[in-house]
C-alpha cells in the first residue's frame, strides 16, 4: 500500500515510535516501512504506479508519500539533522536542491555494495551523497498557433507582443530567474541582471501559476503561449494534447537532475536503498519517459524510437547546454526567493 496522507509521516510518526517501542511485533512491522520525501502531482503518481506498487511494495515495504514542494522538504531535513530519527527514509530532490542541503551535511554517503543497481548509472550522473533518477534540459516552450514565429531564446519572452501571455511556475522560482538572467546578459553565475527583467515582465503582465500543473491547463486553454519549462514536460503536455513546441535558448540553458539520497538519520535505511533500486530499473526509467518524457540515468533502459526522436537534442542543442553553477545558487539562493517572492510577485 502507498499513503499519502500527511497525518501519517509527521506528528503520528514519533506517537508510533513511542507507543511501539515495547512491542517487538509492531516494531517490526514499522521497519518494513519507507518513508519518500517527494513532490505530488505527476510525479508521485509515476512513483506510485511505477516503483511503490510493482516494485516495492511486493518486497513487504509499506511505501509512505510525504508530499509537498521542495522548500519545505528542504527545511524539514535541515531543522532534523541534528536528531537521532529524522522523517524521511528518501528524499526526492533537483540536483541544484540536493546539493544545497548535502553541504549541510544532511545525506548518508552511499554505500554501493547495499545498492544493486549502482553500476548501471551513467557516470556523468554519479555521485555519492545521492541517486540519479531522471533528467531533461529546460527549454522555452511556446504555441506554435499563437507564436507564429518561432522562438529562439528566452529574450522572445519579453516581446511587448506577447503581454500577458507568459506563465510561469511558481516553484520554479529558481529557474525563472536564471530565464531572466540569460535574457539579460547574466551568466550561470550572475543572476543579478534577472532583477531588471523580471520587473520589465512584471510591466508586461506575467502570469504565475502554482504548480506545473496549473500552468499546464493555462496552456490548453491558450491563456499562456510561452514559458521556460522542462523538455520532459512539454513532451507529455503534447501527448495529452497541449499545444506546444519548444527551443533551447540560444543564450543557453542547462539540464536538470532529480535525484534521490537517504538521509543520515533515516530510521529505515535498508528498505531506502530496497527503494533507490527500483528507482533505477529499467522498467521504472522506461515508464517516467514514456508518460513524463524523463531520459533515463541507467545504461540499460534503451527507449523505443520514436519516444527517443522526441525528448533526445541535437548536437547543436547539446552545446547550449551546461550544468548549474551549483555554489552560486547554494550563494544566492535566499536572494533569489526573496527577490521573486517580495519584489516580482508583489
Amino acid at each position: 500500500m502507498t499513503t499519502t496522507r500527511r497525518a501519517a509521516l509527521t506528528g503520528s510518526a514519533a506517537a508510533l515510535a513511542s507507543l511501539t517501542a515495547g512491542l517487538p511485533g509492531l516494531a517490526r512491522a514499522q521497519s518494513k516501512q519507507v518513508v519518500v520525501g517527494t513532490w505530488g502531482g505527476d510525479y508521485g503518481e509515476l512513483l506510485r504506479q511505477n516503483i511503490d506498487q510493482p516494485l516495492v511494495v511486493p518486497q513487504g515495504i509499506e511505501v509512505l508519500q510525504d508530499i509537498a514542494v521542495a522548500d519545505p522538504r528542504k527545511t524539514k531535513l535541515l531543522a532534523e539533522r541534528q536528531a537521532r530519527r529524522g522523517t524521511y527514509d528518501i528524499a526526492c530532490l533537483s540536483d541544484t536542491d540536493m546539493h544545497m542541503v548535502a553541504a549541510q551535511n544532511v545525506f548518508e554517503p552511499l554505500e554501493m555494495g547495499k545498492l544493486k543497481r549502482g553500476s548501471a548509472i551513467l557516470p556523468a550522473l554519479a555521485k555519492p551523497y545521492a541517486v540519479p533518477h531522471i533528467y531533461s534540459a529546460l527549454v522555452l516552450l511556446y504555441n506554435p498557433s499563437k507564436v507564429t514565429t518561432p522562438p529562439t531564446g528566452f529574450a522572445d519572452m519579453w516581446d511587448p507582443k506577447y503581454r500577458g501571455r507568459v506563465g510561469f511556475s511558481d516553484i520554479l522560482y529558481s529557474t525563472n530567474t536564471f530565464s531572466a538572467a540569460m535574457a539579460g546578459g547574466g551568466s550561470f553565475s550572475d543572476y543579478e541582471p534577472a532583477k531588471k527583467k523580471l520587473m520589465e515582465m512584471r510591466s508586461l503582465d506575467a502570469r504565475i501559476y502554482p504548480s506545473n500543473e496549473a500552468l499546464a491547463g493555462a496552456l490548453k486553454s491558450e491563456e499562456v503561449w510561452l514559458t521556460p519549462m522542462w523538455l520532459a514536460r512539454g513532451f507529455m503536455w503534447q501527448k495529452a494534447g497541449i499545444p506546444v513546441k519548444h527551443v533551447v535558448p540560444k543564450e543557453g540553458a542547462y539540464a536538470i537532475v532529480f535525484e534521490a539520497a537517504i538521509p543520515k538519520n533515516s530510521r529505515n535505511k535498508d528498505n531506502a536503498y530496497t527503494y533507490l533500486d527500483a528507482m533505477l530499473q529499467p522498467s521504472a526509467q522506461a515508464a517516467f519517459a514514456d508518460r513524463m518524457g524523463y531520459l533515463p540515468t541507467v545504461k540499460d533502459a534503451p527507449l523505443p524510437a520514436a519516444i527517443a526522436q522526441q525528448i533526445s537534442l541535437s548536437e547543436a542543442e547539446q552545446e547550449r547546454l551546461r550544468a548549474p553553477d551549483y555554489d552560486y545558487l547554494l550563494k544566492s539562493h535566499s536572494e533569489i526567493l526573496d527577490f521573486w517572492n517580495k519584489q516580482f510577485k508583489a
